[in-house]
């Protein structure tokens, strides 16, 4: 009897601790991910290499707040010459580290995480990838060219010096 006294004490002691806490807003970095809210196609070009034989890709995203806007949610659906799949990632910030961070999911078993910047109108993501057993770096930048456009290109690399663009398009907001 004694210890549900003290088990329901301590829980009364958190409960009230966090009541008494402010609730926590998402940084100010988030606000510059609102230019991603809302829905797009893209359009691009895979070069042939490790990410399959090359063509034309297409995409769609439907991109939301999460409730809080402290996450960025991506539901999209793509297609190409690799076939046809959908995916959910989602965007944030980390304030520890100072970088935007972009984790996808999608429907060929990947799971990416990259972390990103912002320099002016160009946002940089980087990662480590996999091609069939071999690591490399990936690179993906986007360039806002107006309110509802931006380019985008995908570069990978053996030694992080030495770049070679795998796939590039433009999305368009609808």
């Amino acid at each position: 009897m004694r210890r549900i006294s003290l088990s329901l004490a301590c829980l009364f002691l958190t409960v009230s601790a966090i009541a008494q806490m402010p609730m926590p807003k998402p940084a100010p970095e988030l606000a510059k991910l609102d230019y991603f809210a809302g829905n797009w196609i893209s359009d691009g070009d895979m070069k042939p290499g490790p990410m399959g034989p090359g063509g034309k890709i297409t995409a769609t995203d439907e991109v939301h707040w999460m409730e809080g806007k402290f996450f960025l949610v991506l539901n999209s659906k793509f297609g190409g010459a690799m076939g046809t799949g959908s995916g959910i990632s989602i965007m944030g910030y980390d304030q520890e580290h100072k970088v935007y961070t972009f984790n996808e999911f999608n429907s060929m078993g990947e799971a990416e995480r990259s972390v990103g910047t912002l320099d002016g109108d160009t946002w940089t993501f980087t990662s480590d990838e996999n091609f069939g057993g071999q690591m490399m770096k990936g690179r993906f930048t986007m360039k806002i060219v107006s309110p509802t456009a931006y380019t985008y290109k995908f570069d990978i690399s053996q030694d992080g010096n030495q770049w070679t663009t795998v796939m590039d398009g433009k999305a368009t907001k609808k």
